[in-house]
């Protein structure tokens, strides 16, 4: 548990500079440059990614029992998941009506995913990975709202269309064929 803890204060620190010191963020792109930075955040959370994702992987295998979530929650699950992929497409697909009305939809596609995960987990080392990421995304969304916003292209339906397309088959391909290979875990 300890390695993944580590991993969660390396990975979700690094993405809580804005949240509580963008002046000093701002000082330090404007010190660096704007590409190492970004190199030595880019270094920082991959170290944090690994830790977690190893440290996630130990507490699988000693498992600490907090509650035993119903079977019916799974389902609540693979629900949640499908607008949690249209999100996390959003963030990307230029000209699409999620983006430009919602502004940070990755970060509600984080909150979804740790939401629908804490239902359906009772180990403890579920609760601290997802509660951390929920807890994280909850306090970056408020941050992300009080910045200025960017300017966002005008939406079309061509940008929605493509986000929901991708969304989809991303959603499919993820549940049905990469969750049991790369988690573990069937979905279903």
């Amino acid at each position: 548990m300890t390695v993944m803890i580590l991993g969660l204060l390396i990975f979700l620190g690094v993405h809580s500079v804005r949240i509580v010191a963008d002046d000093w963020r701002t000082a330090q792109v404007q010190r660096m440059g704007l590409m190492p930075w970004k190199a030595a955040y880019s270094v920082a959370s991959l170290i944090g990614l690994v830790l977690v994702i190893w440290g996630y992987g130990q507490t699988r295998l000693d498992p600490v029992w907090v509650w035993q979530p119903p079977v019916g929650l799974r389902h609540a699950v693979a629900l949640l998941m499908l607008p949690a992929f249209l999100l996390l497409v959003a963030a990307y697909v230029p000209r699409n009506h999620l983006k430009a009305k919602l502004g940070h939809p990755m970060i509600l596609a984080v909150k979804l995913w740790a939401l629908a995960h804490l239902l359906a987990n009772g180990r403890l080392g579920d609760i601290v990975l997802f509660g951390a990421f929920l807890a994280w995304a909850v306090f970056d969304f408020r941050s992300a709202r009080r910045r200025p916003r960017s300017a966002v292209a005008t939406p079309g339906a061509a940008g929605t269309v493509a986000t929901v397309v991708i969304g989809l088959a991303a959603y499919v391909v993820f549940a049905f064929y990469l969750h049991p290979v790369l988690i573990g875990v069937p979905v279903m």
